[in-house]
């Protein structure tokens, strides 16, 4: 009776940590999970090798990893625009949306502040916020929205898949969170703000919590 009940609990605590025969590969999380993160690896590698042969598009590193890219979107005003129209400019570009409720407009606000401090040096940045809730930020709501910031902010949205797109190129996080009703979710997201040079490669990023001061200095080292 022991020798059974002790073959009994070892089939409980080994049961639960391996697969069945015959199970597919995928069901067993720890393989699953190592296949994907390879998958991943093996990704990465690819595309910094393509970059550094010259043939990924336009776009900067940061800590080996390439951020920024080509996209194309529409402003504010209802005109298709792509990184090209940008060429010769500096970008601050922020990820966001117009229902954000406090992170959202303090970064706005932060960075206006730097561009204030700036002075005369400004004009050669343009502020830009893309938004990642196309679904509700329409041309209209974005020019509304925009004009609270920098004079000159430039507000661009798209379809769901460009906006997917250009979210991909620099590395940013979103994804909706439901809220009570359906037209008042909340998208959460990166915070990110991102220095693009006049040669659309991305330079250096602001984290949320960059004072104005430091970041105007940061930035005026390099124009």
């Amino acid at each position: 009776m022991k020798q059974q009940e002790a073959k009994r609990r070892r089939q409980r605590t080994t049961g639960s940590r391996l697969p069945a025969a015959g199970k597919p590969w995928w069901r067993a999380p720890m393989l699953a999970v190592a296949v994907v993160v390879l998958a991943a690896v093996a990704v990465l590698s690819v595309r910094q090798y393509w970059g550094a042969n010259g043939a990924e598009p336009a776009a900067g590193r940061e800590g080996g990893v390439l951020i920024g890219g080509p996209f194309s979107l529409t402003d504010q005003d209802g005109r298709a625009v792509t990184d090209a129209d940008f060429r010769g400019r500096w970008m601050l570009v922020y990820f966001g949306f117009t229902f954000c409720p406090d992170v959202c407009p303090t970064s706005l606000n932060r960075n206006s502040e730097a561009l204030d401090l700036l002075g005369d040096k400004a004009d050669a940045i343009v502020p830009v916020l893309i938004t990642i809730d196309p679904q509700r930020d329409t041309p209209e709501k974005l020019k509304d929205y925009v004009h609270f910031f920098h004079p000159r902010t430039v507000g661009l949205t798209g379809t769901p898949e460009q906006i997917a797109a250009v979210a991909r190129e620099y590395r940013v996080f979103y994804v909706r969170a439901e809220h009570g009703a359906p037209d008042q979710y909340l998208m959460d997201h990166s915070t990110f703000t991102y220095l693009v040079g006049p040669d659309g490669k991305f330079v250096q990023f602001f984290r949320h919590d960059t004072p104005p001061q430091e970041m105007a200095e940061r930035i005026k080292a390099l124009l």
